[in-house]
């Protein structure tokens, strides 16, 4: 437990307890800042109101991040491309096998979930369909795919079961 003062609140926090405030929520949109709760990007301010019942309004986002890395998240920033920057891989590639490791990577946490992705990013992940469509209406969002994760890790990593 780590005891901590938010907005002139004292709260006793662990890793845990921000775990289970965030089960059965979605994040919402990624807008600058993000920490990573259970392999998800989360918007730090979402976290710490949800784990704390405060007002967003009571704090701000340096405050949250810091509130979360000390509890041992990881923060970041989320980085920014232009559509421009984007350079198609060339079949085959070392690169296009580099890119296709690292979406494996970022759907692992998402196996059995319906996700939309716009780039390289999870927007969001549910449950059903329904869930992401109505999640990406709420919050005006749009993905370049909706899919259904594989539900195993040998379909996500393409391979052969033993």
């Amino acid at each position: 437990m780590t005891i901590m003062t938010v907005s002139g609140h004292t709260f006793d926090l662990d890793p845990h307890r921000v775990e289970d405030a965030l089960r059965g929520q979605l994040p919402e949109p990624i807008h600058e800042h993000f920490v990573v709760v259970s392999g998800r990007r989360w918007p730090p301010k979402q976290v710490l109101a949800l784990v704390t019942g405060l007002d967003r309004a009571d704090f701000t986002t340096h405050q949250a991040r810091r509130a979360l890395t000390r509890l041992g998240f990881t923060a970041a920033r989320a980085a920014r491309r232009r559509r421009d920057d984007r350079v198609p891989a060339v079949p085959g590639s070392a690169e296009t096998k580099m890119a296709a490791q690292t979406l494996a990577e970022t759907l692992r946490p998402f196996i059995g979930q319906w996700v939309a992705i716009r780039g390289d990013e999870v927007l969001v992940a549910a449950d059903t369909p329904k869930e992401v469509v109505s999640w990406l209406a709420l919050h005006q969002q749009q993905a370049q795919s909706l899919f259904r994760v594989p539900g195993s890790e040998q379909a996500i990593t393409g391979a052969a079961p033993a």
